[in-house]
């Protein structure tokens, strides 16, 4: 049986760590978390100024012993900026693959959709299958790889839209939004007048337990009644009106994986319905395509996934099967 409670425990000073630089925000923090401990990659997209760059490395900071590189994104970055290149060693007469950034445990990609469509998609291989092909041979990166990219809306200047096929690399896309009320504003401006910074922040966990929190997540129990509910969601989205582009077996894959995170992070050892609710809207919102009238009409991807949870029916709590 997985270990719940020692997860749980790891989880909560997981959080608590993070909250102490991201404030006000516990909802996101966890959603982060839980996308990390499924093993996915998390795209955190919302305007400037609101720390998603600071969440992404508050997350990284928490973690001892793992290692993390960081990329800034810009127009003129190359492919093998991020990937690597073959370089010629005069001494062995040899070329040698010299590793990039995507070789570590923590990739921080910020504002991955100021690259060009040719730099973003370097990184549909490695997100997908955790290895990188440079002339033919296979180089594999470390053991967890977790992607933390943030991003601006598209609306914004000098952005490209990330392709359908990177975006369903993520498992989810989230936002941190303003501050909720006066006292976490208040808060805020009191941590930036003093100059703290997520590095500031200690680890809590090792890389171990991280590996071990990522295990104990995948072995959580799925009925067979909540797959059914997974799957009836997703063909949902395939059949409705507004949606040109539906949820693929990938993100159905996802949106089980997801839920299985987030009720382990509750403290339960089997998945509930509230769980796959918890997670669907971050896990398929970036994954639809809206129809043209649809778009004209304002409605968004997140109003779309809420309408099919709402007409989906709920099975009854199961746990044996």
């Amino acid at each position: 049986m997985p270990d719940t409670l020692t997860f749980h425990r790891r989880f909560q000073e997981l959080t608590g760590n993070i909250e102490q630089f991201i404030r006000g925000k516990p909802e996101v923090v966890r959603l982060a978390l839980v996308c990390l401990l499924a093993q996915g990659h998390l795209l955190i997209e919302d305007v400037p100024g609101v720390a998603k760059t600071s969440l992404a490395k508050a997350i990284a900071q928490s973690i001892a012993g793992a290692t993390v590189r960081r990329i800034q994104f810009t127009p003129d970055l190359l492919p093998s900026d991020v990937t690597g290149v073959q370089v010629y060693d005069q001494v062995s007469a040899t070329f040698v693959f010299r590793k990039g950034p995507v070789f570590t445990n923590i990739l921080l990609g910020d504002e991955i959709n100021r690259a060009s469509p040719k730099t973003q998609s370097a990184l549909l291989e490695v997100m997908a299958e955790r290895q990188v092909t440079v002339d033919g041979v296979r180089n594999a990166v470390p053991d967890p790889f977790l992607c933390i990219a943030t991003q601006n809306p598209v609306e914004h200047q000098g952005t490209y839209a990330l392709p359908e096929a990177q975006l369903d690399r993520f498992l989810m896309r989230i936002a941190i939004g303003y501050p909720e009320d006066m006292t976490d504003e208040k808060t805020i401006i009191a941590d930036g007048l003093s100059r703290r910074t997520p590095e500031e922040l200690q680890p809590v966990v090792e890389l171990d337990d991280l590996r071990l929190m990522i295990e104990t997540a995948r072995k959580l129990h799925v009925s067979v009644e909540l797959r059914e509910y997974v799957a009836t969601i997703t063909r949902a989205t395939r059949s409705h009106p507004d949606v040109r582009l539906g949820i693929s077996p990938r993100g159905s894959i996802a949106l089980a994986v997801a839920a299985q995170a987030y009720a382990v992070s509750m403290g339960r050892e089997f998945v509930t319905a509230d769980d796959v609710k918890a997670v669907a809207v971050p896990v398929l919102n970036h994954r639809l395509l809206l129809t043209p009238d649809a778009r004209i009409q304002r409605r968004s991807s997140e109003a779309v996934v809420s309408d099919i949870l709402a007409d989906a029916p709920v099975p009854r709590p199961m746990r044996s099967r």
